[in-house]
């Protein structure tokens, strides 16, 4: 483990206390965190479950993203990841695809512009011949203890690129999905439950969670599968580039809501993003499941 971990589980070998550190800005740099966030599990393996597949992920470079692409690869799937301009991790997470035996695409853009969702699927295209998988996983999130200080500037921006971004990719790559494929998005805990200072970001994965149910409705006659999944506390990028320290540091004591009383490492979560990618998820449309070790429980 990192010199930096403080303190580990006994049942895994993954950090639950966490330095202050500070970022540039959002969505972060994992190559800068301390300690780096856990993508794989040691030892897994795949079994061909995405033979052949392609996937398109947002935020691929980095968090959750990177561990859903490193699984993916390992079960057999190209991808093409989409990030905003951290180009270290993507180079990172695009070498160690290719170490899975797989290709990767990398396209740096921004997930709130139209025209550029459009071309990023279009580059997909023009690569891999085909996408079998949308992951609408990218976020921002604006910590803000004073909801009336929220500008309209700040809250057309985290819409842009939680919500619109969703809208636009799908739209862009719905004429090219055949039956069997998944539209996978990620929402949050805090769409269900309250957190003060995160207003904004709450009221984009609520929406996100909507779309999800509406999309699943109007596409289940083409044969194409529309979920979502609502993580917890996870140790990725966004959160030591969006919270203040005092928030994170502490996600293993024993004020931690959730009954698995420490946070999420993102290879913990990507699991439920394979069932859903899968035929072995093939009846199931318009769910969110929530990966959260059980922090929701109501209000």
């Amino acid at each position: 483990m990192n010199s930096h971990d403080s303190r580990v589980t006994k049942c895994e070998e993954v950090p639950v206390e966490f330095p202050p550190q500070y970022q540039p800005g959002q969505p972060g740099l994992e190559y800068l965190m301390i300690p780096r966030p856990v993508s794989e599990r040691p030892g897994s393996s795949g079994s061909g479950k995405l033979h052949n597949k392609v996937a398109v992920i947002t935020g691929g470079d980095s968090g959750i993203g990177r561990s859903v692409a490193y699984l993916f690869a390992r079960e057999g799937a190209d991808i093409a990841i989409i990030y905003l301009n951290e180009h270290a991790d993507a180079s990172e997470t695009q070498e160690r695809i290719r170490q899975l035996g797989r290709s990767c695409l990398t396209i740096a853009g921004d997930i709130g512009d139209e025209a550029f969702c459009r071309r990023a699927i279009g580059h997909t295209l023009s690569t891999f011949g085909r996408i079998d998988i949308l992951i609408n996983n990218a976020g921002e999130l604006i910590y803000e203890e004073d909801f009336t200080n929220l500008s309209p500037v700040q809250l057309l921006r985290i819409f842009q690129t939680n919500v619109f971004s969703c809208f636009y990719l799908t739209q862009a790559v719905i004429p090219h999905l055949r039956p069997g494929s998944a539209i996978i998005n990620t929402t949050s805990v805090a769409a269900d439950r309250g957190y003060p200072a995160m207003a904004s970001y709450s009221a984009t994965k609520g929406a996100v969670g909507a779309l999800t149910r509406s999309l699943a409705v109007s596409l289940a006659d083409r044969g194409i599968r529309v979920n979502a999944v609502a993580p917890g506390r996870t140790w990725t990028p966004l959160i030591p580039s969006s919270l203040p320290p005092e928030f994170y540091m502490f996600y293993g004591s024993l004020d931690n809501p959730a009954p698995i009383k420490r946070t999420a490492q993102p290879y913990e979560i990507a699991p439920i993003y394979l069932y859903l990618a899968s035929e072995e998820s093939g009846f199931v449309i318009g769910q969110t499941l929530h990966v959260n070790g059980g922090e929701y429980s109501g209000l």
